[in-house]
């Protein structure tokens, strides 16, 4: 049986000695969340993810949903017993504002508390990882009277939210989408369609589940700028709150998938559903963007979360499986082997995953922290600043982090030789798990794509130039003290490279977009290398400063560090050079030679 423990010190050595979380304090909702409050908070949520939810993680791989002849859905044994834990304890509102239900604390801490969630049980996660994403976009868009209609139940957990976007013939083409809403007369929408792949659109923990759908209004104008966007409960609210009757949606089936089980990815039939225009006519996508920019956001650390429990297993496998004798010399004379953990290839793999995972989640609290900033400054600079940084690294950790996750999910498997084919032992659900990270909410080519045709050239560059600049600041500022040399001088190289890349693209996509699409998912990768290695650099800042208070553990995060330094951001140089490869020989056969 799989263990995990949430990783509570090190997300307090980030918020507090990396990143200074205190000098937030002028922040809405920051005062609140005094350094007793956010250790409470993160030791909290790691209590419900390492009791509650891990231990149904199997379960709900095993049993999955199940879909009843009358369309129903019931969850995996114990799914909502966990759910209802999860939604009493107020996490569902941990970051919504206090007006309408929630608690009003930075996303910051939200983000924390999805990576417990997502390593522990990556399918239950999703449940209230959906429904936030649903209250941030009707938050941001929708009317006062739905924020006050459907944000409360949502925040206490008693109704879910859902995101409707994909159509059997579209998935990231939108324009292409048939679903279509009439109007009723008295502001109401008739929407009748179907939507396929759609995460917790039927289930049995709650009893109203909030669909916000993207449709076409009759006579709209095709493509993108004819969508707009509805929401529509399954159970519809009477004008006192209470619940009326039952909408005309319904789960048509249920998909037979790789990997997360235990959430309900269903096809849902809109079938002249009632429902309510959120935001303006035609500018649905607009509104829908909050939702699936949260939802990329959570994603990313979806694939942070299972490449930590993925390690923290794969660890404990080496420490107590013997094999074989250390190249150096036997290290446990007293038994019949030494534990695998002595051999470098296996410390290779280990180091590896653990680099990413302490600088993935440098980058995740990071960009959060610039998310709060972007929502809750004053600051109109501030502000801009900060959302410039979210739209450069929304891709980069939906992208990044979930290719990595998947691949260190795999090598973590590796580590258990025969074992780790075997289901008993929980490495292979790892793997499926983590596989659908890299393909929903924007597969992630079409993640690279976006960076690179949207993010980049945005504003002319204004976001890639702050974050080149903020990069290069810190190595000049710490590129003379000698206990930073070995994190300055590899990240230096590194963004020279991202540099040099960022140049090839200006000079050599814009008269031939086969460049630009080549190299995109290189250039992503490129970007995270050196995003992460900034992150490390700050990291070894911070640990430097901790040392005499806590020596072991710093000096632990100073070899891991070095190794992120030496062995995985030197990629950057072998990105670069497939990016000036170009696209010659990727586009030169024609298709009949495929």
């Amino acid at each position: 049986m799989p263990s995990y423990r949430a990783p509570v010190e090190d997300t307090l050595f980030l918020l507090n000695d990396v990143f200074g979380f205190h000098r937030y304090d002028n922040l809405a909702g920051f005062s609140d969340a005094s350094p007793d409050v956010v250790e409470a908070v993160l030791n909290e949520g790691a209590k419900l993810a390492e009791t509650v939810l891990a231990p149904l993680n199997a379960v709900g791989d095993r049993e999955g949903c199940k879909r009843h002849p009358d369309g129903s859905v019931t969850t995996p044994t114990g799914f909502k017993a966990a759910y209802d834990a999860y939604a009493q304890g107020g996490w569902m509102g941990l970051s919504l504002p206090e007006a309408y239900g929630g608690q009003g604390l930075p996303h910051t801490l939200n983000c924390a508390i999805q990576e417990f969630a997502s390593s522990a049980n990556l399918a239950l996660g999703m449940y209230p990882g959906l429904t936030q994403g649903a209250m941030a976009a009707l938050l941001v868009h929708g009317s006062d009277a739905q924020k006050q209609t459907y944000l409360p139940r949502m925040a206490e957990g008693a109704w879910t939210g859902t995101m409707n976007l994909t159509e059997p013939h579209c998935g990231t083409d939108l324009g292409l989408l048939k679903t279509k809403a009439v109007p009723n007369g008295d502001g109401s929408y008739s929407l009748t369609g179907t939507k396929i792949f759609i995460s917790a659109g039927e289930h049995d923990m709650a009893e109203n589940i909030i669909h916000l759908v993207i449709a076409r209004i009759e006579g709209a104008p095709a493509g993108t700028k004819g969508i707009s966007l509805f929401v529509v409960p399954k159970v519809l609210v009477n004008a006192d709150g209470s619940l009326g009757a039952r909408n005309g949606v319904s789960c048509g089936s249920l998909e037979h998938k790789m990997g997360i089980h235990g959430n309900s990815t269903c096809v849902m039939n809109y079938d002249g559903a009632t429902g309510w225009l959120v935001g303006q006519e035609n500018r649905g996508l607009n509104a829908m963007f909050v939702m699936m920019n949260e939802a990329r956001l959570a994603v990313g650390i979806q694939g942070l979360g299972q490449s930590e429990v993925a390690y923290q297993n794969a660890v404990a496998y080496a420490k107590d499986r013997l094999q074989g004798r250390s190249l150096t010399g036997v290290k446990a004379p007293e038994k019949a082997a030494d534990p695998i953990i002595v051999h470098p290839d296996v410390r290779r793999t280990l180091m590896g995953i653990r680099a990413f995972n302490e600088a993935g989640r440098a980058l995740i609290l990071w960009t959060a922290l610039q998310a709060d900033i972007g929502h809750r400054s004053d600051d109109e600079a501030q502000r801009r600043a900060a959302e410039d940084h979210m739209g450069l690294m929304t891709p980069v950790v939906k992208g990044v982090l979930t290719d990595k996750g998947f691949d260190n999910a795999v090598a973590a498997q590796q580590m258990f030789g025969g074992h780790g084919y075997i289901e008993e032992w929980g490495m292979s659900q790892f793997v499926r798990d983590a596989r659908i990270a890299m393909i929903y909410e924007g597969a992630n080519g079409i993640q690279a794509m976006d960076l690179i045709g949207r993010k980049l050239p945005k504003d002319g560059g204004r976001a890639m130039m702050a974050f080149l600049g903020e990069v290069q600041t810190f190595v000049k500022d710490h590129g003379e003290d000698e206990a930073m040399t070995p994190f300055t001088a590899p990240l230096q190289a590194g963004l020279n490279d991202l540099q040099a890349a960022t140049m090839w693209f200006m000079q050599n996509a814009f008269s031939k977009p086969d460049n630009a699409g080549a190299g995109a998912t290189d250039y992503m990768h490129l970007l995270g290398l050196v995003a992460m290695g900034y992150m490390w650099g700050r990291i070894a800042k911070a640990a430097i400063a901790a040392k005499a208070s806590a020596p072991e553990r710093m000096e632990a995060k100073l070899v891991t560090g070095r190794f992120y330094m030496e062995r995985i951001l030197p990629e950057t140089a072998m990105r670069l050079v497939r990016i000036k490869a170009g696209s010659e020989t990727t586009m030169a056969l024609p298709v009949e030679a495929f």
